[in-house]
């Protein structure tokens, strides 16, 4: 694979991340995709999607998985309800991620990821320890299967997050770093952040966001990719400096406007094709 393709997040029933005529319509050769609902994770489905993969010249790039009962309406209600966090859906949630993972599998797909949820603070919280052990029982079943597990940035500070993977002490155990949501939740500046993670970068998402007035405590605002505060130009040439060559994947979460979706990312594939260029 050609350094730093680009790519899209993808959904098939479930998710936010655009269908898959969008990314064959704008000429992206990877795919992240959501994984599909309990009842679509059969090996026929696998075998029906690969066969449309492969008719698209599409690569999928990681499996990401999601919840029943996660809400991101607001940064109190993410807390109680996001991740492997949780201790009431926690044994459900680390069931279903093997399953995923066993799943993406049989679509070949050595990665998967999630939002493990907003990990303690303190480590000396028991709630920290039970998920440094839960991560580590997910990181030891995806090794089984030659899988790495990517946790997505945003609800940890950079230093919160070292922190952690240093806990779990898995090698398979990387990070999907999203600048924006660094911005969203207010956890730090996405830069000098990718700079901190950056050896353990597998992955990244291409989105930006504009601060809140209130980092921390309420949300900040998802814009189009080169409209908010990340700094596109910035934030490739940091990817560049910590080494990362992989896929260079947008997300737009908007959904509820496909027609505005499918526009703006279009926009993001130009305005990546064009710094790519530039600092390539």
């Amino acid at each position: 694979m050609a350094k730093w393709p680009l790519g899209v997040f993808a959904s098939i029933d479930a998710g936010l991340g655009v269908q898959l005529s969008v990314a064959e319509e704008l000429g992206v050769p990877t795919i992240q995709l959501q994984a599909p609902s309990k009842e679509s994770r059969t090996s026929e489905n696998a075998a029906k999607f690969l066969a449309t993969l492969a008719a698209m010249d599409i690569t999928l790039t990681c499996v990401f998985g999601g919840f029943e009962g996660e809400s991101y309406a607001d940064i109190p209600t993410t807390k109680e309800t996001v991740g492997l966090v949780p201790p009431a859906t926690r044994a459900e949630r680390l069931a279903e991620m093997k399953e995923i993972a066993d799943f993406a599998r049989v679509l070949d797909c050595d990665v998967i990821g999630l939002h493990v949820g907003f990990i303690p603070h303190d480590t000396a919280d028991p709630m920290f320890a039970e998920v440094v052990a839960v991560t580590q029982e997910l990181c030891d079943h995806c090794e089984a299967n030659e899988q790495a597990l990517h946790l997505e940035t945003g609800q940890e500070s950079a230093e919160g997050l070292l922190g952690f993977i240093a806990a779990v002490d898995r090698p398979n155990l990387r990070v999907n770093f999203d600048p924006a949501n660094m911005i969203l939740y207010g956890t730090g500046n996405p830069i000098e952040a990718l700079k901190m993670v950056g050896k353990h970068v597998g992955s990244v998402h291409c989105k930006d966001a504009k601060w809140s007035d209130e980092p921390g405590v309420t949300w900040g605002s998802e814009t189009p990719l080169g409209e908010g505060d990340v700094g596109m130009e910035e934030f490739l040439r940091t990817v560049k400096e910590i080494g990362y060559t992989g896929p260079l994947t947008i997300e737009r979460e908007i959904p509820q406007e496909p027609e505005r979706q499918k526009a703006e990312i279009g926009a993001a594939v130009e305005l990546l094709t064009a710094l790519r260029t530039k600092i390539g």
